[in-house]
């Protein structure tokens, strides 16, 4: 296996860092438009398997002819979500296997975006579905934590501990702090302006996707191993566009413990336009308000230092056990920011995400996953992927999931 890395930020970083402690692949090329990135990272690896080059990521004729120079067989992209469509179509078209951590963006209906789905997150993809089967190549979006981690907790949920689900509820919560900071995302806000902004998607199967405005519908969630309450409101996120199609359940959801301040930064940004990503002229200058929001405000990668807690991702399962007795569980995975930061030098956010495509590379480079066409971590057996995860070095990752049972609250 030769592996392509496009993006040496916080989660394309730590998917490197953690990677280097396994052998299932032959060499991993590193790619940033930035050159002085990869550089400073294969630097720091100090591993013969590594390299790094540079690569315009909205240049799919450039993505391609990477993939072609190096012989590149499967492709992690680890940059922004606007990027997913040419880094998407440079690898299909090279052939190579292509993995993301977020799916071609959305567009909201023209007349009732706070109602009816327009372009949703991932079409764009699933489009080329069938094209991409016929020549068998492989296209596993949606690889990340969430989604990602999430949709293998639901795809194991229907396989091992439920004959019927009712819901599937994606709750991600956290107490992170970052010191010195009055306003520090963790994760890219770019990214999560977009996610926070569109209106959220939900699915029923009587009804199929459908929207709702954005922050609906705030419920309080109790976050296991001393995160504690949460208040989480509807976000758009992927895996309410993936879960349907492969896990028969009658809802899926998913909500985002934000927080009422960050609510408050968000609701500000938009009033002020400043979400925006059309250029407006600054004194002869033509910029993207929402690349400058990214440039003032910290490198989520660069925060580990700071930050202090724990962030946690999961997937609230309602339904009925195999004996159909009903049934609650949170099936779910905590990252320790101090634990992530000894191991990888990677804050916990970053490094949560990007432990999950390593898996899933290892995985395909063993022939446990296989597959082809555009599909989700649903697609796939999850007992193999939660066996890795859980076992210790050097066997497998040595990051438990954990399975807490809710059904008390189906009374309550």
């Amino acid at each position: 296996m030769h592996i392509l890395i496009i993006g040496a930020g916080g989660v394309g970083s730590a998917a490197a860092r953690i990677a280097k402690r396994r052998n299932f692949f032959g060499s991993c090329l590193i790619a940033d438009y930035d050159p002085a990135r990869p550089e400073a990272l294969v630097a720091e690896l100090d591993d013969k398997r590594f390299s790094a080059t540079q690569v315009d990521a909205s240049n799919a004729a450039a993505v391609e002819a990477l993939v072609r120079k190096h012989s590149i067989t499967h492709v992690l992209n680890a940059v922004d979500p606007r990027f997913v469509m040419p880094i998407f179509t440079g690898v299909t078209n090279a052939g190579a296997t292509y993995l993301d951590m977020a799916m071609s963006l959305s567009t909201p209906h023209p007349d009732t975006p706070h109602e009816t789905p327009g372009v949703k997150l991932g079409d764009m993809q699933f489009e080329q579905h069938e094209e991409l089967a016929a020549r068998g190549v492989l296209a596993l979006c949606g690889i990340g934590v969430e989604p990602g981690l999430s949709d293998v907790f639901a795809r194991y949920a229907a396989d091992e501990l439920f004959s019927e689900i009712d819901e599937l509820g994606v709750r991600d919560g956290a107490n992170l702090t970052v010191e010195g900071y009055d306003f520090a995302p963790s994760f890219s806000i770019w990214t999560t302006i977009e996610e926070c902004l569109n209106p959220p998607v939900k699915y029923e199967a009587d009804r199929g996707w459908f929207t709702t405005a954005p922050f609906s519908e705030p419920e309080v969630f109790d976050f296991p191993e001393g995160i504690g309450p949460v208040e989480c409101v509807n976000v758009e996120h992927e895996e309410v566009l993936l879960m349907p199609r492969w896990i028969d359940a009658k809802k899926v959801n998913f909500k985002y413990g934000l927080g009422e301040e960050f609510i408050s930064v968000l609701k500000t940004l938009h009033m002020l336009g400043l979400d925006s990503t059309e250029p407006v002229n600054v004194k002869g200058q033509l910029v993207s308000p929402r690349d400058v929001v990214a440039a003032v405000l910290p490198d989520p990668a660069q925060l580990g230092d700071k930050m202090r807690g724990k962030t946690c991702a999961g997937v609230l399962v309602t339904g009925k056990d195999k004996a159909g007795a009903p049934k609650r569980v949170y099936i779910y995975h905590v990252a320790d920011n101090k634990e992530t930061m000894a191991r990888d030098n990677s804050q916990a956010v970053v490094w949560q995400t990007a432990l999950n495509p390593v898996i899933a590379l290892e995985l395909l480079a063993t022939g446990v996953w296989s597959g082809a066409g555009v599909l989700g971590p649903e697609a796939f057996d999850a007992k193999p992927f939660l066996e890795l995860l859980d076992a210790q070095a050097p066997v497998g990752y040595g990051s438990p999931w954990h399975i807490q049972e809710r059904t008390h609250e189906l009374d309550s």
